[in-house]
């Protein structure tokens, strides 16, 4: 964290309340970085991510009918991941034209010129659903055992697996921190192609607005970018930290609270936040290499907090085996192969390239459902991927 803060520091940035007057750059000696996420014009807010937070929404949804197979369907969650023939219970998310599966691996950085991988991405969501409700539902009533689908003990709860031991809705869940908001938001929103795209920049510079709005282009893509993280209804726009760990979101805000409270990487929520913020005060002044700063930024953090759970997940995976806690074992394995899965969407802004490419990650998964996966999956195996997991993101496998 402390090399993190340093980064800021050497861009050229203090991180200050809305009456600073600390130097940012030659061009922009006042800017101006409110204490909470908070931007107005003419009295009004400038910020918006409406399409966030209804694609947060429906994720919600799907997730919820994941494991119903009383009230869910492969043709409903297929339906509601494509947001097609009024799936959805909340009624406003039928009527929207937004969906989850268009934005899937559909970054600018990653895909624009990548649709065949795009395409399988994709298809990659579809199977876990597909699979959860044909080859999953169709044992739900029979324990799971070794090439055979069913049900698991997890302590009390009940839980569901493939053959080879994967939960799909974890690896459908944890899959899209990374296919869906580390992509959208590391890759595509905070791109210098998004957001300087066009005129974009002159625009902002003259403080011409989009069309009855209240902000400029840029300013609303990088509110985009935000609304990914914090869109969830239940977190507070203007200061979001005020509900870590206490939210309804089960996707990336959750996973950053639990890492923050690792003393380990205590504050990267904070740097987070203050990141966001503060490209965002600089995008208001034109300050585009303070905003550019806050990127990198952004995209350490978002990318480690992946990384951290994936090498967590792993060992506690390993240890809950060795004490014969299957169902439980099964579980955090599950959770680390959707993080895993992430791994090749995070952004690393010294190279311009996941930390770990695609095809590590398709190496590693392969390993983990080799023979009959999670069933015989090894110690070896999961300190071998943990420990280059944390050399690729610079922190140990005991940290995390």
């Amino acid at each position: 964290m402390k090399k993190l803060f340093l980064s800021a520091i050497l861009g050229g940035l203090t991180l200050t309340s809305c009456s600073s007057d600390d130097d940012v750059s030659p061009e922009n000696p006042k800017l101006e970085v409110p204490e909470t996420y908070t931007f107005e014009r003419d009295a009004n807010s400038s910020v918006s991510y409406s399409g966030q937070t209804t694609r947060l929404q429906m994720t919600s949804e799907i997730l919820a009918k994941f494991t119903d197979f009383e009230n869910g369907s492969e043709t409903l969650l297929l339906d509601m991941f494509a947001n097609e023939n009024a799936p959805f219970e909340n009624a406003s998310l039928n009527e929207s034209s937004k969906s989850i599966k268009s934005k899937v691996a559909a970054s600018k950085l990653y895909f624009s010129a990548n649709t065949v991988e795009s395409a399988e991405i994709k298809g990659d969501f579809d199977s876990y659903i597909s699979e959860q409700f044909t080859a999953v539902k169709a044992n739900k009533e029979v324990l799971a055992d070794t090439g055979k689908a069913g049900q698991i003990a997890q302590g009390t709860k009940v839980r569901y697996v493939n053959e080879k031991g994967l939960e799909m809705n974890q690896a459908f869940a944890k899959g899209l921190i990374g296919g869906l908001l580390a992509d959208q938001i590391l890759n595509n929103y905070l791109s210098r192609e998004v957001l300087d795209e066009g005129d974009n920049r002159v625009n902002n510079d003259a403080g011409m607005l989009e069309e009855g709005k209240s902000y400029t282009t840029m300013e609303h893509k990088w509110d985009e970018a935000y609304g990914y993280l914090y869109g969830d209804p239940s977190i507070p726009q203007q200061d979001p930290n005020s509900v870590l760990n206490e939210s309804d979101d089960a996707l990336l805000f959750k996973y950053m609270g639990s890492v923050n409270d690792d003393s380990d990487f205590e504050g990267i929520a904070e740097e987070t936040f203050e990141a966001f913020k503060t490209g965002r005060a600089a995008i208001v002044a034109g300050d585009y290499q303070a905003r550019d700063a806050q990127v990198k930024i952004i995209r350490e953090n978002i990318s480690k907090i992946i990384a951290v759970k994936t090498v967590y997940y792993l060992q506690a995976g390993k240890e809950q085996m060795a004490e014969g806690q299957t169902g439980a074992a099964f579980h955090s394995l599950s959770e680390a192969y959707g993080f895993i899965y992430s791994l090749s969407f995070t952004h690393n802004p010294e190279t311009g390239a996941p930390y770990i490419s695609a095809d590590n990650v398709e190496n590693y998964l392969g390993q983990l459902m080799s023979g009959d996966g999670f069933w015989e999956v090894t110690p070896e195996t999961l300190d071998t991927i943990s420990e280059e997991v944390a050399a690729a993101f610079d922190f140990t496998v005991a940290e995390a």
